[in-house]
């Protein structure tokens, strides 16, 4: 009689779960890496035949985000699919496979002095891997994140069909736009293999004015000078508390950026550099890490509420929270009241409410069971346990 591992095994490289493979504590009974989108299409098919529950991993910079799996028989690792298939540099384009990591995309389009101009939130991370977790950085003000860059993807779905949108491709499941669903869906709805992107070109030079304030209505205060400003930043950051650091990135022509830069320290004061301060662009430490959304007016209020360390893009009203697991739940409470409070990782054994309110549930249930009616992918992973 043929094992699920022997079965698995006939699609791809297949190997049995180890104790470092585990998700937040659950080890999975296998491994598997394909090579192609046709290995990823008949190892799903297959885990649909056996009725095993998928969980995918990239580079597994942020396979701890998220609540912990229900179950877990399968991980795909995606790593082995790393190829940049193709590079339109005339078009500004760019397609690739969900392993490749996004430094590793960066380096290529920046022979041609191009971009993706989404900043490497968590170092290592894959294409794959930035997309299923919606993650973005600092530069998310002026060229928005993922799903606004996003002009291509191919997914394999729960029982292994392919399916296309976007970009050059001409197969789309109707009623959906496959990028943006699939943009943030935590490997809940199928596999990522390859995805396309909308190219920018590199800036000829850039610039850093970084500022203190003395408390977080000042900060805002800086905030919105700039954002009412002409000098159209590329990101403004926030760094605090205490003594809050407020950063703008300014980016462009090299002959008009050092005016850009006097009139950006001009209008907070602070000083200007070539490099950016040493927090920019990473997450807060802390036993729990959370992202906040709120409007960016409420930025004060934020701060009022003693969450932290808080770090993130001020312009777009997100913030990165680092907190201390005692009293934890408390805080996200108060933070809610302000806007979204999402706990993107916690120690396994925290008992915390990881999603708050999330009214768009009943239509989220709804896609799930279309797109995985068996709830086998990455289940109880996402809001609501889907």
């Amino acid at each position: 009689m043929t094992t699920p591992l022997d079965a698995l095994a006939k699609a791809c490289d297949t190997r049995p779960g180890e104790a470092e493979d585990a998700v937040q504590g659950v080890t999975p009974s296998y491994v598997a890496s394909p090579a192609t989108t046709a290995e990823a299409s008949e190892l799903m098919r297959t885990a649909a035949e056996h009725e095993l529950a998928v969980l995918p991993r990239g580079a597994g910079t942020k396979i701890h985000w998220g609540s912990p799996p229900e179950r877990c028989d399968l991980v795909v690792d995606t790593r082995r699919l790393g190829r940049l298939i193709e590079h339109t540099a005339g078009d500004l384009v760019v397609k690739a496979e969900a392993g490749l990591p996004l430094a590793g995309l960066q380096e290529v389009v920046a022979g041609t002095r191009q971009q993706l101009a989404i900043d490497d939130l968590v170092p290592g991370a894959t294409i794959g891997g930035m997309l299923a977790t919606a993650s973005a950085g600092p530069r998310r003000l002026l060229y928005g994140s993922a799903r606004d860059l996003l002009i291509g993807i191919t997914v394999v779905r729960a029982d292994g069909v392919v399916a296309h949108a976007g970009g050059k491709v001409v197969k789309n499941v109707a009623g959906y736009d496959l990028g943006k669903l699939f943009t943030g869906s935590r490997g809940t709805l199928g596999l990522i293999t390859e995805a396309a992107f909308r190219l920018h070109p590199l800036p000829q030079a850039s610039a850093y004015v970084t500022a203190t304030a003395e408390d977080a209505a000042r900060a805002l205060e800086l905030t919105r000078a700039l954002l009412h400003s002409p000098l159209v930043p590329a990101a403004i950051e926030v760094d605090g508390p205490g003594p809050i650091s407020v950063s703008v990135l300014l980016e462009g022509i090299a002959e008009a950026l050092p005016q850009r830069a006097e009139a950006a320290r001009e209008l907070i004061g602070g000083e200007i550099t070539a490099e950016p301060p040493a927090w920019w662009g990473r997450l807060p430490e802390g036993d729990v890490l959370a992202e906040v959304r709120a409007a960016p007016s409420k930025l004060t209020s934020i701060f009022a509420e003693e969450p932290g360390h808080v770090r993130g893009s001020t312009g777009r009203g997100i913030w990165h929270v680092g907190l201390l697991a005692g009293g934890a739940g408390e805080t996200l409470t108060r933070l809610r009241r302000h806007g979204s409070a999402v706990v993107l990782s916690a120690p396994d054994d925290t008992r915390l409410d990881r999603w708050g309110a999330v009214p768009a549930l009943p239509l989220m249930r709804r896609v799930k069971d279309q797109f995985d009616p068996g709830h086998r992918l990455s289940p109880g992973r996402f809001a609501g346990g889907i």
